[in-house]
């Protein structure tokens, strides 16, 4: 597990990474991808009202009463990489999701691909860097140097572009990783507990499932109308405590608009801010009219630290591309009661920040890419959906000809098998439906390393429509 200079709560943005989610590929509980159980807007284990799927919304604690609870981000820090935690129980995260690196080698020799892109289009640099940021147990490194030493595949030599044919000469492979360093693993990647210094890197940095993994606090709007820090204890239990402090106001101001209540219902509208009490006791946040509030319940994930921990990850490169995959919402489509949500033995469960299950929440890549983008020589990012990038580099999942079972019957049962694996990687439901952050840095265009790029909307969600 990997994170950066700040910790908990001290506003310095973690660099919080996942661990190894490894499972067995047979799509039982051990097996689960956590993208197949967190497709909706909303969560089970407590992200909904009451009656859809969730828990009631918080109620303050009576005046004076002692709680012994803590916001969620220094709960979820301290359970998922304290002592103790999650991440550091025996099993590993292994013995309760996957993940698309561990679904197919497939996903490996795409990013094989797009790492041979990268290549190319930076002019085949002496020293070409692959950073895997939470890179678990080194699994998808560890697929890109055998995808680059299997003849016919991208930079293996023969057939390669030109000046790409040592491409596996030329790598620096380096996982970023809090756990230490797995046995076994390939001597020539490098193993670190922090990102690399500010543009010492030239060359592809990947960050799978990572983002999700970084600790945020949740906010509640009361009864009252007024958005509320959400306290947590260990055994999961919640309450409102403090109206939510300036700089995460300004963060949803910008980034997470608050439905709206009217006499006609619950409308995805945003709710602006009259003043500059947002936040405070003195006012509840309200539109133009006090017929329109804030509905009560409504809750959100304050996404300012991975935002931090984005911009410093894509500082790391001089020059390149950083893609961070994850399932991810934008500011058009926030879903009304969060997403914070938690994984045991394959199953999504109630979170509970006791170190006994993950915690995980969808990311908001498109302020991740505001301020990836805000970075030195950091180029306008993209959106792809995983379904149409890992298509952009050649996985198509398509069946192979039927005629190759009476002449190859091994070959065809191969392919047969490879082309389900390629199937689950771009289901749309599962999958497929995940989000890649591309974000070029340097002389490096998206455009030229995968077709079709779609522009991050605007914060008034006007602009295309997100990828399919």
């Amino acid at each position: 597990m990997t994170r950066g200079p700040g910790t908990a709560g001290d506003g310095a943005g973690e660099v919080s990474g996942a661990a190894s989610r490894a499972g067995d590929g047979t799509g039982e509980a051990s097996g689960t991808s956590r993208a197949s159980e967190v497709r909706g807007a909303l969560g089970a284990g407590g992200t909904g009202p009451a009656g859809a799927g969730g828990r009631a919304p918080s109620s303050p604690p009576p005046p004076g009463a002692p709680s012994g609870r803590t916001g969620w981000r220094a709960a979820a820090e301290r359970a998922l990489y304290g002592p103790g935690g999650f991440y550091h129980r025996p099993e590993g995260p292994a013995g309760h999701f996957r993940t698309s690196v561990h679904a197919s080698p497939l996903y490996a020799r795409a990013i094989a691909t797009l790492l041979t892109r990268v290549d190319a289009a930076l002019g085949h640099p002496a020293e070409l860097a692959l950073l895997d940021v939470g890179a678990g147990r080194g699994e998808l490194l560890t697929g890109v140097l055998d995808a680059l030493a299997t003849p016919g595949q991208p930079g293996a030599g023969a057939g390669s572009d030109a000046g790409a044919g040592d491409l596996a000469a030329r790598l620096r492979p380096c996982a970023v990783e809090r756990a230490r360093r797995p046995a076994g693993l390939d001597p020539r990647v490098e193993w670190r507990d922090d990102l690399p210094a500010p543009g010492s890197l030239t060359g592809l940095l990947i960050a799978n499932e990572w983002l999700d993994n970084v600790p945020v606090d949740v906010v509640e709007v009361a009864p009252d109308g007024v958005p509320r820090q959400v306290r947590v204890a260990p055994d999961g239990t919640e309450e409102l405590g403090d109206p939510v402090p300036p700089a995460d106001a300004a963060w949803l101001a910008d980034w997470w608009p608050w439905p709206r209540a009217t006499e006609a219902g619950l409308e995805p509208e945003p709710v602006r801010d009259a003043g500059p009490d947002h936040g405070s006791d003195a006012e509840p946040v309200r539109d133009a009219g006090p017929e329109v509030w804030a509905q009560p319940g409504s809750r959100a994930e304050v996404g300012a630290p991975r935002d931090a921990a984005w911009a410093r990850a894509v500082r790391s490169l001089h020059a390149g591309l950083a893609v961070a995959v994850d399932y991810a919402h934008t500011r058009a489509s926030r879903p009304p009661y969060g997403t914070l949500t938690g994984f045991r033995d394959g199953r999504e469960v109630r979170p509970v920040p006791d170190g006994s299950c993950d915690l995980t929440a969808h990311v908001a890549l498109d302020a991740c890419a505001a301020a990836g983008a805000r970075a030195a020589r950091a180029g306008t990012p993209v959106l792809h959906s995983q379904r149409d990038a890992l298509r952009a580099l050649g996985l198509a999942g398509r069946r192979p000809p039927l005629a190759r079972a009476s002449t190859d019957p091994a070959g065809y049962l191969r392919a047969l098998s490879l082309a389900g694996e390629a199937a689950e990687l771009t289901d749309p439901a599962g999958l497929g439906d995940f989000r890649w952050l591309c974000q070029p840095v340097g002389p490096v265009a998206v455009a030229d390393i995968l077709p079709l790029p779609l522009p991050i909307p605007p914060r008034d969600g006007s602009g295309p429509p997100r990828a399919s």
